[in-house]
């Protein structure tokens, strides 16, 4: 690191790491049985999505774990894209059961859900309560949850390392999320096999947002750059970037720049596979610890605001990815952010291209991640999920709710600043 980590007087003097221990490897699935009872659980709830139960993946998970004496239910109505609904389902489902451990077998969306049925099930509240400020009440648990295991069956949000829950909030025309602590999963299992059946536009988006995330945790404000907090108790999730959260984002850029391309051209590339699940993961950490920002930020509204957009690996209801989401806006939010630190904009963007980059500007690191999104075909910008110049007042309302990512992004972005990203948006190329 070229600046300081001693904090100058009234300004943040430490850095907090969590990481979930995660199993990785091909054909690691089968310890999820082992692992559920060395967590102690005897009556397991199981959350997957319908895709991952027509691939037979969550009744695999089921048998595996019943082998070692544990009862299982399964619950299958995992929404892609949760919503505040399908979270209380969800929820409802959990504590009803009587579950003492608790299981997600799929991408994001389903460890997101099994992570706020969990903390329901343990902690009887409104969902709307523990939602983040200013949407939510900014409500905490008040005590550690029950065992849960988190098995990806996709390489993009790294939720199986994260103790973030993110939902859509349509009324609203934005998304918003749960934060804390003690949602982190107990444990982690990464099998490259499960996504073996990954359709290509859902490799993709998945990447893309494993890049996006890992450049914005990698760039966000230094973790001492903010006031110290009155205690430990209120020390954010969203530190900012320190030493350590700058190993793993860039090592997952690192993997993203090799291994993405290949993922999406060869789903059978177990080789690309498992590096962009590993690289999904260690991201997960970094940005865990440092936090994401302005292009998360507008991602929320992108995402929420107009469900007409139809990728076809996807569900056949309509939505926008949250990779697709997240990596419209990014070149034009890393533009603006640039001036803010160019040398960690600079080694971004070679850790992604694989290469030295002398000469770097402000476009260096716009260019490598819209050469990368052209080559594994995603969206050219947010006309081509349906929005246009009248749109940018509502998404930038959407955006502006997002002070968990924004107040930790290089360069401060309000209204205006917002409203011009998304306008450089509309079109990458």
């Amino acid at each position: 690191m070229s600046e300081s980590i001693v904090a100058p007087s009234g300004r943040e003097r430490a850095f907090k790491l969590e990481a979930t221990p995660i199993t990785f490897g091909p054909g690691s699935a089968e310890e999820a049985g082992w692992e559920m009872k060395r967590l102690g659980a005897t009556r397991v709830m199981i959350a997957s999505d319908p895709g991952v139960v027509r691939a037979g993946i969550a009744d695999r998970i089921r048998e595996i774990i019943e082998s070692e004496g544990i009862e299982c239910e399964v619950f299958d109505g995992v929404k892609v894209e949760p919503s505040l609904t399908s979270f209380q389902e969800a929820a409802d489902f959990a504590r009803e059961g009587s579950f003492d451990g608790f299981v997600g077998v799929g991408g994001g969306s389903t460890l997101d859900t099994i992570k706020v049925a969990n903390l329901v099930a343990t902690h009887p509240a409104p969902v709307m309560d523990y939602i983040f400020p200013p949407v939510g009440g900014g409500r905490k648990p008040p005590s550690p949850l029950k065992p849960l295991l988190a098995i990806p069956t996709t390489a993009g949000t790294g939720s199986e390392a994260t103790s973030i829950a993110v939902l859509d909030l349509p009324e609203l025309k934005t998304k918003a999320a749960i934060s804390h602590r003690f949602l982190r999963p107990n444990h982690g299992i990464v099998d490259p096999l499960l996504t073996l059946s990954m359709p290509s536009d859902v490799t993709a988006a998945c990447g893309l947002d494993v890049a996006c995330h890992a450049v914005e945790s990698f760039t966000t404000r230094p973790f001492h750059s903010r006031p110290a907090p009155e205690s430990p108790e209120h020390r954010p999730p969203f530190q900012g970037a320190n030493p350590v959260s700058d190993i793993w984002a860039g090592t997952a850029l690192e993997y993203s720049g090799r291994y993405l391309r290949r993922a999406v051209a060869d789903g059978n590339d177990v080789e690309a596979r498992g590096r962009m699940m590993l690289a999904a993961s260690i991201a997960g950490i970094g940005f865990g610890s440092a936090g994401t920002a302005i292009p998360h930020a507008c991602a929320y509204p992108i995402a929420s605001l107009r469900h007409t957009y139809k990728s076809p690996g996807y569900p056949e209801y309509p939505f926008v990815p949250h990779g697709f989401a997240v990596v419209v806006t990014a070149p034009a939010a890393f533009r603006f952010t640039y001036s803010a630190d160019p040398e960690k904009h600079q080694k971004a963007a070679e850790l992604l291209a694989g290469k030295p980059l002398p000469n770097a500007d402000e476009n260096t690191l716009p260019n490598v991640l819209i050469q990368l999104m052209k080559d594994v075909g995603a969206p050219s910008g947010l006309r081509e999920l349906d929005y246009g110049e009248d749109d940018i007042d509502d998404l930038v309302s959407g955006a502006i709710k997002q002070q968990r990512q924004l107040t930790i992004a290089p360069r401060e972005a309000g209204p205006d600043e917002l409203a011009n990203i998304f306008r450089e948006s509309l079109q990458n190329w």
